[in-house]
């Protein structure tokens, strides 16, 4: 039964994933609150899961010509340092804190993607 759970949410992050929604986010909610795997291992999991999503997602877009390379390599190339900033930081800080970042990022953006629309508005009427 548990290998049915795991296929579903594995569906739903990589159809998320592939509308560019943050797919890896549903599958380390579901890894590390279902399957009780440490916070760390999970975003490990997902990253493994991410490759083959990735792969298939930039050759399809690619086809769309949906892709600005120019911007892409930039963007690709300033994230590397952060990469191996990002693993040095998961080595000093601890599992339970790095979950608690990740679960206060979720509800930042769940609240801003909430309530945008009222930003704007507000924001509008300020202009």
């Amino acid at each position: 039964m548990t290998w049915i759970w795991s296929a579903l949410a594995a569906f739903g992050a990589g159809a998320l994933g592939a509308m560019g929604l943050g797919g890896g986010g549903i599958l380390v909610i579901y890894l590390t609150l279902m399957v009780g795997m440490p916070q760390l291992q999970a975003q490990g999991v997902n990253l493994l899961f991410f490759l083959p999503c990735a792969v298939i997602s930039i050759i399809i877009n690619a086809k769309r010509k949906l892709i600005d390379w120019r911007n892409a390599l930039w963007i690709a190339l300033g994230g590397l340092p952060a990469t191996l900033l990002g693993i040095w930081l998961s080595d000093l800080i601890d599992g339970r804190w790095i979950g608690y970042m990740f679960a206060g990022l979720l509800i930042f953006i769940g609240l801003r993607e909430l309530f945008s629309g009222l930003f704007d508005k507000l924001l509008r009427k300020k202009a």
